[in-house]
């Protein structure tokens, strides 16, 4: 019986861990679907409300991003709260120890949300500039900067193959914006100076994203603070300077046709969308592993790049835009590789 017994709990065992494992194989595949289709519909819709022709004035976009901040603020409350064991009081209480306690804390996540508020507002200008597929294959650069920062803030090491990886990106980059005989008629509707405008705007958000990214890495390996709580301090911080930015540059727009002018379901939509990117990137990094992660980005480019040629009518394809392509998405793969060598099993 002892026998049975035994071999019936190692069988348990095993189908235990078994279950173990496709929950954490779906989850590590639903995570990255939410991904792709986030950062893909993000992407083209933020594109077709920014040059859909409607009747009164458009959308502002620092409010947009004012919205999207508030909204991040609440779904992370919201992610506290259940952390809490759906709590009121001991939610009330990791908010004021976290937060209102821990003043110096609290304040080192301004610099970042500053960064992080004028990179959101960027993307606006550079999707309001260049077509969806230009864009997501240009704003891969963020992998270089983010290498950069990371081997000069944190001391990273970086291997063969991601140095590799990132002469491969710039190569494939270069390539992208490779002027061509075909791209005469899109240049009717899109003038050299609104592309020179819409690439800026990129390039600068990519050398923002690096340097916020690898800030906020930083800061999270030197404290204990959950990610959610940081990520309220950053939308804390992000509301306030997004507003400031709003009053700035758009005050005179605001006080004609007020803060909502614009607004549809269109608009509600990228809002929504650009609120929930964070938070499906952190459900990422914690159930996939950077070559998925990368395998997601690649997917999401090719879908930006089929949607803009058929559904868009805006990107006319090149034999030098696909090298230039699937040079990044090589590059991204490349990046996210991880070679593990391969030890004499034969122990002495």
């Amino acid at each position: 019986p002892g026998g049975w017994y035994e071999l019936s709990w190692a069988a348990g065992r095993v189908l235990q861990e078994e279950k173990s494992k496709k929950m954490s194989t779906n989850l590590k595949y639903l995570s990255l679907g939410i991904l792709v289709f986030q950062t893909t519909s993000l992407v083209l819709t933020m594109r077709y409300s920014r040059t859909l022709k409607e009747e009164g004035p458009r959308y502002l976009s620092s409010t947009a991003v004012v919205i999207a901040e508030l909204l991040k603020i609440l779904a992370c409350v919201l992610l506290v709260y259940k952390d809490s064991k759906c709590n009121l009081r001991a939610l009330n209480r990791v908010l004021h120890d976290e937060i209102l306690n821990k003043p110096m804390e609290t304040l080192k996540l301004a610099i970042p949300s500053g960064i992080y508020t004028l990179q959101n507002n960027l993307l606006y200008v550079a999707l309001s500039n260049l077509d969806a597929a230009t864009y997501q294959v240009t704003y891969q650069l963020k992998i270089l900067t983010t290498a950069l920062f990371s081997v000069s803030m944190l001391s990273k090491k970086l291997g063969v193959y991601q140095w590799l990886s990132l002469v491969l990106l710039m190569t494939g980059v270069a390539f992208v914006q490779w002027p061509s005989d075909s791209q005469a008629t899109a240049a009717k509707e899109h003038s050299a100076g609104s592309q020179f405008v819409g690439l800026m705007a990129v390039l600068i958000a990519c050398f923002s994203s690096g340097f916020a990214g690898v800030y906020f890495e930083k800061i999270l390996k030197e404290t204990k603070q959950s990610v959610w709580i940081r990520n309220i301090q950053l939308g804390f911080f992000g509301s306030i300077f997004g507003l400031m930015g709003v009053y700035i540059y758009d005050g005179e727009q605001l006080a004609k046709n007020g803060f909502f002018q614009g607004y549809n379901k269109l608009t509600w939509i990228v809002v929504v969308l650009q609120a929930l990117g964070g938070l499906v990137i952190a459900a990422v990094i914690k159930y996939a592993d950077n070559i998925l992660k990368g395998f997601a980005t690649s997917l999401s480019i090719i879908l930006s790049t089929l949607i803009s040629y058929f559904w868009l009518q805006d990107f006319v394809p090149t034999s030098v835009f696909f090298f230039g392509a699937v040079l990044v998405i090589a590059a991204t793969f490349l990046y996210g590789y991880d070679p593990k060598p391969v030890g004499n099993p034969i122990k002495a």
